[in-house]
């Protein structure tokens, strides 16, 4: 999953950056350029993009493909394998270093030095992550994301708790801090007991204080990456490209001791409760958790559940005085495979234009833009939908972003780290196991 990543009119749909930028070359004649992408909360908002882009371009039309993000990946795989891959597609960082590696996307590094694109009005450091190891570049960053805290304010209500309140908390991996409290205090028992009255039972929980995706595997972007790294944890000994990895380092070992220790305590659902086959979204629906930490791309989601108001804080403050984040974002990759590269790219540098993310994608408050200018009138048009988006931006303006990891040998890594966490968090093994998925880990690096 998981992921600000900025002209109008028809006569600059195709300009990426403030200079202006050469029109690609028209196909002699219609090209049907087909893209896929996994969120179906986004598709709409890039039908648009594809509609004005074939409003400029008449000969060429986008053909958008959504898949779920488990199907997506496997089904790319698969199409990768039987010469049926799109044309374009949406990248993932942990996912695009391989297909880079195995030739199956094209650097895009001629593409952007012929026609000029202007890389600086992204938000910084976005750009660099799509450069692989072999120093070419492979995307134009489309959006970004960040971590919150999502909570049912009727809940926060009832707990007695000020959402002022929200916007302070401290954790530490000792007691959990005032961040554990909430999460506490929040939590109800089927008898109406709170997690933090005499006569709790965790047994019988009828709302938790904070939800669970899962385990985390070895990202853990939304489960436990913003309290490591807030205990100052880094994934690796360098990012992008580390050589080795650090989830035997202690700091990450008491991070996930305290936070499984919410689930053994009753205050977060067990892994056979996440693994029920009800999702975070429609349990924090169902009124089942208090409060969930979650990425920017699902905001608009929670508002909309039937029933439920919701309110955002901003992810607490770890031993390090300052609160984390990971800063993850999406790009779009070209098929090594198509067919037509100079319309693969004419879409690609669409979609990384204002034209595409300051008109279009950021009126939608769905995501929010990589483009800096697009991310002013994302939260503009969050806050007037009703929703402060500013625990999500804080982060970029207070300079508590780290750079998602970008790896070699992530699938490798994911396989091992997944066993080791669903281990961890359905209390079948301890933290010390980490010892020996890390050195695994680190053996993929030789």
């Amino acid at each position: 999953m998981k992921r600000c990543l900025a002209v109008t009119g028809a006569a600059v749909l195709l300009l990426a950056g403030c200079g202006a930028q050469e029109e690609p070359q028209a196909a002699a004649g219609p090209v049907s350029i087909d893209y896929w992408l996994w969120d179906t909360a986004q598709q709409p908002q890039y039908q648009a993009c594809a509609d004005a882009f074939h409003k400029a371009n008449p000969n060429y039309t986008v053909k958008i493909t959504q898949y779920g993000w488990d199907d997506y990946w496997n089904t790319l795989t698969t199409a990768f394998v039987s010469g049926t891959a799109p044309d374009v597609f949406v990248g993932h960082l942990s996912r695009y270093p391989q297909l880079a590696a195995q030739g199956q996307i094209l650097p895009l590094d001629d593409q952007v030095t012929k026609d000029k694109v202007d890389l600086s009005i992204y938000q910084d450091g976005l750009a660099d992550l799509w450069v692989a190891k072999d120093g070419k570049r492979y995307g134009l960053p489309k959006d970004f994301d960040t971590v919150a805290t999502i909570y049912n304010t009727d809940k926060l209500k009832e707990a007695g708790i000020k959402p002022e309140e929200m916007a302070e908390l401290t954790w530490n991996p000792q007691d959990g801090g005032t961040y554990e409290k909430v999460i506490a205090r929040l939590t109800v028992d089927k008898n109406g007991k709170r997690g933090d009255e005499p006569g709790f039972d965790k047994t019988k929980v009828a709302t938790y204080g904070l939800g669970l995706n899962g385990s985390g595997a070895g990202f853990g972007q939304t489960e436990w990456s913003q309290y490591a790294m807030s205990n100052g944890w880094q994934y690796g000994d360098q990012n992008p490209w580390p050589t080795k990895f650090n989830y035997a380092d202690p700091k990450f070992k008491e991070t996930i001791k305290w936070f499984t220790s919410l689930i053994d305590k009753g205050y977060v659902p067990t892994m056979d409760i996440v693994n029920s086959g009800v999702g975070q979204i429609d349990a924090y629906g169902a009124g089942k958790y208090a409060m969930v930490s979650e990425g920017s791309w699902n905001t608009k989601t929670y508002w909309n559940l039937k029933g439920v108001k919701s309110a955002l804080a901003p992810t607490p403050i770890g031993p390090t005085g300052k609160r984390a984040s990971l800063f993850n974002g999406l790009a779009d990759n070209i098929s090594a495979s198509t067919d037509s590269p100079d319309a693969a790219w004419a879409w690609v540098k669409f979609l990384g234009s204002p034209a595409c993310q300051e008109e279009i994608v950021a009126k939608e408050a769905i995501v929010f833009p990589a483009i800096k200018t697009a991310t002013v009138k994302a939260e503009q048009a969050f806050k007037d939908a009703g929703i402060d988006v500013k625990p999500f931006t804080m982060h970029v303006q207070e300079g508590t972003t780290h750079l998602a990891p970008i790896a070699e040998h992530w699938a490798d890594i994911t396989a091992t780290m997944t066993e080791t966490m669903d281990a961890i968090f359905s209390f079948k093994a301890d933290v010390n196991s980490l010892d020996q998925a890390n050195a695994t880990v680190n053996g993929y690096f030789g």
